[in-house]
């Protein structure tokens, strides 16, 4: 089985470096543009099923990369709710007693009125558990953090910030036995 990762296009939120999760932000003008573009360059991989979050920067992004495929909306899948940090950025929140706090150990501990690292993890790794046991070829658009927590678990022995991804990238993992077992990056350079 092939599972194709591919994180959304840019939105302001990536744009301007703000804590954003469960914020429903649309992909910008610059973000559809650059999707359209990587895709002229690019071949990103297709699959008979497609998957995305709830959220519409990946409901778009996958339009813009796939068309009008038929697609599952996960909820699982939605990116981590950063709660009272959402739509701040770290200038905004480095005198925050609350953020200095949760920036020591944010794997386990839950932003106020949010959810941790860990959380989202177990949440992502769980609605992923279908996808995989089904073994069928899938595309998942989704974010970056919910890649990268997945990325982080399959594969240990990189730091999580190495699974963050740049917009409209990814990664595709080969899956053996409803088990993660290599990958490489997505979209792929023609030949």
């Amino acid at each position: 089985m092939k599972l194709t990762l591919i994180r959304h296009g840019i939105t302001h939120g990536n744009k301007y470096g703000l804590y954003y999760g469960a914020t429903d932000l649309p992909l910008l003008e610059e973000g559809i543009a650059e999707l359209r573009q990587r895709k002229l360059t690019h071949i990103y991989p297709e699959a008979p099923l497609y998957y995305t979050s709830p959220l519409q920067r990946t409901q778009q992004t996958l339009r813009e990369l796939y068309g009008e495929v038929p697609f599952t909306v996960v909820e699982g899948f939605r990116e981590m709710n950063f709660g009272d940090f959402e739509m701040r950025t770290v200038e905004d929140l480095k005198q925050d007693p609350a953020f200095l706090a949760w920036s020591d150990s944010m794997s386990e501990t839950c932003c106020p009125n949010g959810e941790s690292f860990a959380g989202v993890q177990r949440r992502a790794l769980a609605a992923m558990a279908p996808i995989l046991a089904a073994g069928e070829d899938a595309v998942c658009v989704i974010h970056g953090g919910v890649i990268a927590c997945m990325m982080f678990h399959w594969f240990p022995g990189k730091a999580f910030e190495d699974w963050m991804l740049h917009p409209g990238t990814g990664w595709q993992v080969t899956v053996e036995n409803g088990k993660p077992v290599s990958y490489v990056a997505a979209p792929f350079v023609p030949v």
